[in-house]
């Protein structure tokens, strides 16, 4: 069943490190088989503060995600995202 990964950025701290990280999470998501539904496009907050940006990607499966970010090269790459803002991430199974 398709999965969804949802990243929200609440704060960011260095400009630097977040495009360290998006130069090296954009090829790693091209292999895996993601689809980038969302990238921190405009939001209308519905209820509680607005975070400063939302990325969804679609995976085939809640595994395929897990594979994603359990990933060493990936694992290397996102100590830039930690360095350079605060998030919360999670992955969601779909419905079907």
């Amino acid at each position: 069943m398709t999965a969804y990964a949802i990243f929200i950025r609440e704060r960011s701290r260095n400009a630097a490190e977040l495009q360290t990280y998006a130069e090296l999470v954009t090829p790693l998501l091209g292999q895996s088989g993601a689809t980038v539904l969302a990238a921190y496009g405009p939001l209308d907050a519905l209820e509680g503060a607005a975070p400063e940006g939302v990325v969804m990607a679609r995976f085939p499966t809640m595994e395929a995600a897990r594979a994603f970010y359990d990933n060493p090269e990936y694992q290397a790459a996102v100590k830039h995202r930690f360095l350079g803002a605060d998030y919360r991430s999670f992955i969601i199974d779909g419905v079907s």
